[in-house]
């Protein structure tokens, strides 16, 4: 079976993200393409972080309880009958990529679980590590990149 991939026709890996997706634009999540869920996936997690923010590790957007077959995550929406936790703002929501000064990095990670998870939509990244700890069949991720000076002037 081949390694499972997460892709967007958005942007690259490693390559800018469009400044539709972000605060300096609409502020939506871009498509995501799932494909190669291994077999035996119960569910899928998602998690959107900033590893290269000020204040460390900020949290973009947390999905949980993703079906295992949904095959692309639609531009502008959330999946249905998923989980959408806290981010970094506290909200259950997307946040785009809004970087206060310099290029970030903003990493896509997606999980193929084992298990539906039982966790509250009021959890964190942190309790969804922890809720997804000794059910991880897979994981992959796609990395966008995006700096202040993108936005518009």
């Amino acid at each position: 079976m081949e390694k499972m991939r997460l892709s967007s026709p958005a942007f690259q890996d490693n390559k800018k993200i469009p400044a539709k997706f972000t605060c300096d634009g609409d502020n939506i999540n871009p498509e995501l393409v799932i494909e190669n869920v291994p077999r035996g996936t119960k569910s899928l997690a998602l998690i959107m972080e900033d590893p290269d923010a000020p204040n460390g590790l900020w949290v973009h957007w947390v999905v949980w309880n993703i079906w295992p077959n949904i095959g692309k995550l639609v531009e502008h929406s959330e999946p249905r009958e998923s989980v959408i936790g806290k981010n970094s703002w506290g909200h259950n929501q997307y946040g785009g990529p809004c970087p206060p000064s310099g290029t970030h990095r903003y990493i896509f990670r997606l999980y193929a679980l084992d298990a539906v998870l039982d966790l509250a939509g009021t959890a964190s990244k942190g309790q969804l590590d922890v809720a997804m700890n000794q059910h991880i069949l897979a994981e992959t991720s796609l990395t966008g990149i995006y700096s202040e000076s993108d936005g518009p002037s």
